[in-house]
Formats: C-alpha cells, structure tokens, sequence
C-alpha cells in the first residue's frame, strides 16, 4: 500500500457497525488526512478523553438517534493501548466492534520512541522511504538519520560550508517546519563532530524560528557592506573617506571591509554568536531573499550607501522613501502570493502561513491610503475573488475535522488551555498567562506588533495561528478558548459570555488547579493596568485568563472601514497599555500565549432579514435560528447565503452565514463586522511572547 492512512481507512466501512470502538495510544486517528477519510466514509468520530463530557455528547447526539431508528456510524478513540478498551463504559462495550493502531504494527523496523516523536504529518514520508530502500531493524540513531535525510530532507554529512547550512535552516523554517527535538539534537551532534561550524549558535538557530531569522537580521547590515565596498571604484586603502562612516554594522564601511580583507575579525555586541558576514549571495541563499523580507520574516535597514545598492538584488532590504517601498513590497508580495494560495486538500498549517502573507497585503494597502494606485486595488480585489471561494470550499471540507486534532500544536481556540496545562505540567514554579485581545485579527496584530517591538525592542513574538469557531462570534469562539472545550459543551450559555469565568475555573479545577490559583479578568484594556496588578498579586496564582476588549470596541464602533480599524488599533497600542500589560505579566514569571477569539472584515450590505423575534442570534455576518426550517424560509430571500452545519455546536444552533464579503444591513452600507467564513475571521493569531535572550558580546569573523 502507497500510504499508511489506507492500512487504517480499510477498516471503516459504513454500516457494518453503528459503533466503533479503537485503541488509538499513538493518536494516528487524530490526523487530518485520517479524520477527513473517516468522515468521507460517513463516520463521526469522538475521543474518550473526559467520562462526563463524552458521555454528553453520546446520549444528545448520537443515542437519542439510534432511539429514533436512525443510523449513524461513530467511531469512539481511546488514547490508549488494546487492552485499555476494557475500560469503556459497559453499555458501549456491549454493542461496539473493537480495533487498534499503532505506530509499532506500521513500522516495524525503526525505533519506536524516534517515530511516536514524529508529527504525524510527517509519517507520509516516512512510510514511503520504509518501501523503497526496505530498512533493516534499525537503533535510536539510525532511525534519527534515515528519518533526517528521508523526512525532512536533511543529510548533516553533506553540509560542507555556510551555505548548505543555511540551504537546510533557510527551508525548513520558512515553512515554519516543525522537527521534534530528538532529532535536531542528531543532527548538531553530527555537525560538531565535523568541527565545521564551532562558531555558530546552532543549539539556537537549528531548532528555534525566531533565533534563526534573528540571527540572519543581524548580519544583514554587514553583508550590505560588503557588497557596497565591491562595487566602490576607488580600493579602501586609496581613499577611505570614499567609504563614509556607517553605523548600522558598528563600524566605518571601510573598517569592515578592510579587516574582511586580511581575514580579521570585526567586534561588535550581537543576540547572537557566530561569524559576521553570511553567504546571501549565494545561488541558494539569495532565491529566499525576497520573501523574507516581503513576507517580514526580515526587515528592510536604514542604509547610508542606499543609492549604490536600491537597484540591485538586495534593494527589497533596503529602507528608502516610505511610500516608495511600500509600494513596491506590495506590487512584489502580490505577484508573489497568487501562486501560494492552498488547494483544496492542503493542510491546515498552509493557510496559517498563507494568512499572515495575507495579512501583510492589508496592512501595506490601507498604509498607502490615497497613494495606492488603481492597478493595486484591482490586483488586490483580484486575488481576493481567488482567494475567498479556496478557502470557503477548503474549511466546508476540512473544517469539522480540526477540532479533534491534537492540542500540541494548536489547531483551534479550544486546544490552547491545553497546551498551558502542559507548559504547567513541566514545573511546579511554572506561570501561565492566556491573553486573549478581543476581535484581534492578523492584520491588526501585525501592527500591535510592530508598536510593541518600537516600545520593548527586547521583546520577541513567536507568531503561529489558530483557528476561531464557525460562526464567529464572542459567545460561540471566546467560550471555547477559555472552556478548552467545544461550544456543543456548554449550550447553556451558548449565547451569552456570562459563564465564562466559571468555565475557566473549571477546566484548571480538573486540572487540579482549584480556588486563587486560576484567576480571571475580563473587560481590560482602557489603561486599567493597576486592576490586573492586583489580580495578580495573590501569590498562589498560577495561571491568569485576561480578556482585553478594546479592539472589539473599537470595531463595533468603527465607521470608516478596515483602513480605520487599523489605524485606531495603533494609536490604541502606542498608548502603552498593552506594552505596560506584557511588561507586567513577564516581570511577575508568566510565560504569555496572545490570541483573539475572532477577527473582523469590512462587508457590505446585502440587505437585513424581516425576520422578527425568531433568530437567537441577529448579527450582521451571521443569524442564528432554533431549527432548520425557520433558517431555510430566512434563506430563501438571501440564495447566497451559508446554512453552516451545527459541527461542534448544540443541535438547536442553527446558523446562516452572510456570503461572500456582505452582511445583513441595507444595501450599500459599509461595516466592519465578524460571524461569518473568511480568512479575515477565522483565522486568529497565536503569539508566545518571551523577553529576547541575553546579548552575547563575543568576536564575530568572516565566514
């Protein structure tokens, strides 16, 4: 077989059994390939994780249809071994079939700690390189390596010099690829052996994503240099002061050079060790460039010698007149990102990736205002008609799935007080903050961010995504984040925020958190930092849930467009509050993980359903009705509009989606709004906020 998932899907087919029952210890059902074949097969599938929540799930949703002659196949997953499914509830054991997988049965030849630590995305390589060269029984090491070269691409023997290194580092976190830790350890172990790279910080830029862009940032300047001083017409011992002084580096242009020149070194304080100038330039290096920087992973410099170097390669890293460079960044990162628009079987992770490219495009044409030129808004509107429909189609097909997925790493809102009870997990002296930013979307955090590095330059973001619930709004999405739960779990209260500290309390009480040790706050934002000062103060606090509602405010205030939501939310974070806020948080031991719990777009009116007293929910993205017939006569007046399936919601919360960029106000009027399908709303960001390592003051060399 060409795929592991097919030595699992063979085993579901429908009606065989209306139960299912799999021990699942190594969570191969719990893939997205797996969990969307076992939906396509008519299969619904729900872990056995919490005793009350599931069996909730199983009595409203599947057992009173059973009741009513009505089949359904469920698939129940135990994250256990074979012989932990006596364990199930007697009433499920009676009726259900039972199977199990592992990752031992489907490879049988590598070592099983190496494999289990493997993302199991990545096992689709794997499986295949198992075929075709059909290993032998293999140790911890040789598994590490065939997975290193097989997998991920990486063979540490044939890196030879800089520029295979930073080939390896530059593709692989690019595509914020994810390498368990066992193997990075492999692999610099191996690249010490060869005494190639002593010099470099490779226990931090191998495995860390920011340290890595961080340390070519750094170097960026000096590779400036060298290339101004090459292309200069008079050598640096004829005439220096043909060079000039540029400080960017920390040295004159033409001590840099020179010292370059006879093999010396150049000292300067830098974040990171390791040599000074980098291969840019080379073929393999230089074909990521641009992206970098139109994709912010790197940022243009103030460059004395601009005028030598504007037209060259290595213009897009280069700051010049404003206007002119955002311009430019947008034409470029245009023309870029149409050709990376995720097809319709992509993976969850590409359109994270794919959301902050699109993100940077808004922020870029609402920062150009009235000096945007007509044939950038028809390519923006151009490449927004593409984009819209891929990814509605994408999440109709994919979406129901990603709520199963593991919480490590997030995939939706309700994973993310998971992932803190694991950080708690790893020390009793541990601290966790979970710092929602209310109707925050990923171009607004784009510019909260680039406040915050001018306020706290000794701050760094470790920038992921999550995504919100459907439809989404407060009630329905921000619940989720703080129950770490569904919202079919908590249909009390699915249309109002008012249990939501006591769902929060609650999931750290099973955690064995109980009392002052989870603390909550909510309506923060205004300049009130002394209230979560004394929130915070209580010295058994272990982990704070804080809401911050000033950007919602402001969206549901804003009458002048996404353009004005985006500068209202940076003359908000200039005044300090949530730079005060994360300096109070990091002072006091807490590790941050930022979210939102929506985002927000600008729609027009389609116009507003004479629907009276009947919706639950009268927002202008989204209507919510009791049943499907009071949707379906609301429906008939707007053709356009979504009948979203009640995946993961209460089966009387039945929602109607505004179409494509509209809303349900009168025709021809403009809002910001949130409740329906779009990147802009659904996808959120999700940022790990750390003070930067201590500078290194150490002797930098030419490589």
């Amino acid at each position: 077989m060409d795929s592991w998932r097919n030595q699992i899907l063979k085993e579901f087919t429908p009606q065989v059994a209306r139960l299912t029952l799999v021990a699942d210890p190594d969570g191969l059902l719990l893939e997205e390939g797996i969990l969307h074949g076992i939906r396509e097969r008519g299969f619904e599938l729900i872990p056995f994780e919490d005793h009350v929540a599931f069996r909730y799930a199983y009595e409203s949703k599947f057992r009173s249809r059973w009741d009513k002659g009505v089949h359904t196949d469920l698939v129940v997953v135990l994250r256990s071994p074979s012989s932990d499914l006596d364990s199930l509830p007697y009433d499920l054991l009676q009726v259900g079939r039972r199977l199990s997988f592992n990752l031992g049965d489907l490879f049988p030849n590598l070592s099983y700690p190496v494999v289990a630590a493997l993302d199991a995305q990545d096992l689709d390589a794997l499986f295949r390189a198992q075929i075709q060269h059909t290993p032998g029984n293999m140790g911890d090491n040789a598994t590490k390596e065939f997975a290193l070269r097989h997998v991920f691409e990486i063979a540490p023997e044939l890196i030879k010099q800089p520029s295979d290194l930073l080939r390896v580092l530059l593709r692989r976190h690019y595509r914020g690829q994810r390498i368990p830790a066992i193997l990075d350890q492999r692999f610099i172990q191996v690249l010490r052996q060869n005494g190639l790279f002593e010099k470099w910080p490779l226990d931090k830029i191998i495995s860390d994503r920011e340290a890595f862009f961080a340390f070519l940032q750094e170097r960026w300047p000096a590779f400036l240099d060298r290339m101004a001083t090459q292309r200069q017409p008079t050598t640096v011992n004829e005439d220096r002061e043909a060079y000039g002084l540029h400080k960017s580096a920390g040295q004159p242009i033409w001590t840099a050079e020179r010292r370059l020149e006879e093999g010396r070194a150049t000292e300067g304080e830098y974040q990171y060790a390791g040599p000074l100038v980098l291969p840019f330039d080379h073929d393999d290096i230089r074909v990521y460039i641009d992206n970098l920087f139109l994709e912010g992973l790197l940022h243009s410099v103030t460059y004395d010698h601009a005028a030598d170097l504007t037209s060259t390669w290595v213009g897009i890293g280069i700051r010049t007149d404003p206007a002119i460079d955002s311009q430019r960044r947008l034409d470029r990162l245009i023309e870029t990102i149409r050709g990376t628009i995720p097809t319709e079987d992509a993976k969850h992770a590409d359109w994270f990736r794919f959301g902050y490219a699109y993100a940077e495009i808004s922020v870029l044409e609402h920062d150009l205002g009235s000096e945007l030129s007509s044939d950038a808004k028809k390519r923006i509107a151009s490449l927004r008609l593409s984009v819209d429909p891929a990814f509605l189609t994408w999440v109709q097909n994919r979406f129901a799935g990603l709520s199963n997925l593991p919480p490590v790493p997030p995939a939706m809102l309700h994973h993310i007080p998971r992932l803190l009870a694991r950080k708690l997990s790893d020390s009793r002296n541990q601290k966790v903050a979970f710092l929602l930013v209310d109707g925050l979307a990923l171009d607004q955090w784009i510019v909260l961010r680039e406040v915050l590095q001018s306020q706290r330059p000794d701050l760094t973001f470790r920038e992921s995504a999550v995504f919100a619930w459907i439809p989404t709004v407060t009630s329905v999405s921000r619940q989720a984040a703080f129950a770490g739960k569904p919202p079919i779990y908590f249909p009390a209260s699915i249309h109002t925020t008012n249990r939501e500290q006591s769902l929060w309390t609650q999931f750290w009480a099973d955690q064995g958190l109980a009392g002052p040790a989870a603390a909550y706050a909510r309506g923060i934002g205004d300049g009130d930092i002394g209230k979560v000062r004394e929130i915070l103060s209580h010295p058994q606090i272990r982990v704070a849930g804080l809401v911050v509602d000033k950007v919602d405010k402001i969206m549901h205030g804003m009458e002048l467009g996404a353009a004005g939501m985006l500068n209202q939310v940076r003359q908000w974070a200039m005044q300090g509050f949530m730079s005060e806020l994360i300096d109070t948080l990091l002072n006091q031991g807490f590790q941050i993980l930022l979210s939102s719990d929506h985002g927000n777009i600008e729609a027009k009116g389609c116009g507003r359903p004479a629907e009276g007293a009947i919706a639950d929910v009268r927002g202008m993205r989204v209507r919510v009705y009791p049943d499907d017939l009071l949707r379906a006569a609301v429906k008939e007046r707007f053709p356009d509009a979504i009948e979203w399936p009640s995946l993961g919601l209460p089966e009387d919360y039945r929602a109607l989606l505004a179409p494509h960029r509209k809303a349900f106000i009168r025709d021809g009027e403009t809002i910001v709004g949130h409740g329906g399908i779009s990147i802009e709303e659904l996808i959120v960001p999700l940022i790990q906020i750390e003070h930067l390592p201590v500078r290194e003051t150490q002797t930098g060399s030419e490589i």
